[in-house]
């Protein structure tokens, strides 16, 4: 399987809106105290970053690299089911533990997994690709995920 330089984007783009989610669900907990709720609050707001860092992206191609149709709008449709169902609507999605999780330490669990599964998601994407450009793009959402881990995974064993 193949995807286009667009596709990745759009998974991407939809990837950072799911994790805007979750963080958002997670902030409206009673619970959290104050360093919990700086580091994710900024790590909500990386996601707004991290959806505009995407979208600019497609400013580096031309719409024959990105792969784009007339039928953009069902293609987006498409990539976003795909994206909301590998990784964020399972029957143990993080988004859906966010507000549930029993202790503020399982919040940050449940976020070093939501952060591990969109890893995984774009490494396996990753091994799927043939152009160099769409490679790089994955290689950089990569690098920035990976940064959320490190982060979540450091603030809880320190907890």
């Amino acid at each position: 399987m193949t995807f286009s330089i667009n596709e990745i984007i759009e998974f991407a783009v939809q990837i950072e809106k799911n994790g805007y989610t979750f963080y958002e669900n997670a902030l409206k907990r009673k619970d959290l105290n104050r360093d919990s709720r700086k580091l994710l609050t900024h790590l909500r707001d990386e996601e707004i970053a991290h959806e505009i860092i995407f979208k600019n992206l497609r400013d580096e191609f031309d719409k024959e690299e990105l792969g784009e149709s007339g039928e953009w709008g069902e293609v987006g449709s498409y990539l976003k089911a795909i994206a909301e169902s590998h990784i964020f609507h399972n029957e143990g999605s993080s988004i859906k533990t966010a507000v549930s999780a029993k202790t503020e330490k399982d919040i940050f669990l449940n976020a070093i997994s939501f952060e591990k599964d969109t890893l995984l998601f774009f490494h396996s994407l990753g091994g799927e690709l043939k152009s160099d450009k769409a490679k790089k793009i994955v290689e950089q959402i990569i690098d920035e995920e990976s940064n959320h881990v490190m982060r979540l995974k450091e603030y809880y064993d320190n907890m």
